[in-house]
């Protein structure tokens, strides 16, 4: 049943998704935080590009966004990361369209995670002599985490999924090879179950864990 299998790297394309997911992940874990303390900043340009960042970008579909980093980025402007193999421009760029997008997700969720700091910690932060970025990475930033563990979690399983818009780039990930698979192979119901488990078989656990996790470091107020 399973022979048409042979001469697909099946393994493969799902470790480019995974390292596509790790990735974006983390750029965006890092970006979206800097833009929830631009959103919360009491400079009032921060705030606006802040603001005007998320409300622009989340509005924006992902293939958009990925394909301008190709045609834009690339094509256009010549941007390739550090990078000299086509493939690895590619893959690149889509980390970074990936990230983009997935940012504006990550600055709500730790925007609302901030905002369930009680007010009093922060004015006595303050009383003590604490400025801005003092009060955040010592008070703020550590009790939004912890109340945002469950949000962060969907953010990346979405994250997960989205990452077959890289195909649309020529990424050899999941969603490529699935295209490829039933263009060339008469088995569609088939193929289609063995990439829907390989993303059940990505996800599931993933977002157990994660649930898990929030449960045990959730901010007893």
């Amino acid at each position: 049943m399973f022979d048409f299998l042979q001469g697909y790297d099946l393994l493969g394309a799902f470790w480019v998704t995974v390292q596509l997911t790790v990735y974006s992940a983390i750029g965006s874990l890092v970006w979206g935080t800097l833009l929830a303390a631009m959103r919360v900043s009491p400079v009032p340009l921060m705030r606006g590009f802040g603001t005007v960042y998320v409300n622009i970008v989340r509005n924006i579909p992902l293939t958009v966004i990925i394909v301008f980093t190709s045609l834009g980025l690339f094509q256009t402007l010549g941007v390739s990361l550090g990078a000299d193999r086509f493939t690895t421009i590619n893959f690149r760029l889509a980390v970074l369209g990936l990230t983009a997008y997935t940012s504006a997700f990550v600055c709500e969720a730790v925007r609302s995670g901030i905002n369930t700091v009680p007010l009093g910690q922060v004015e006595a932060a303050r009383a003590i002599g604490l400025g801005f970025p003092q009060v955040l990475r010592i008070v703020v930033l550590p009790q939004a985490f912890r109340s945002v563990v469950g949000p962060l979690a969907n953010v990346l399983i979405a994250l997960t999924k989205n990452t077959t818009v890289a195909a649309a780039i020529g990424v050899a990930e999941a969603a490529l090879l699935m295209r490829e698979m039933i263009e060339n192979e008469a088995q569609l119901i088939l193929i289609s179950a063995i990439f829907a488990a390989g993303f059940i078989c990505l996800t599931l656990p993933t977002g157990l864990f994660l649930g898990w996790v929030a449960k045990k470091v959730a901010v007893k107020r």
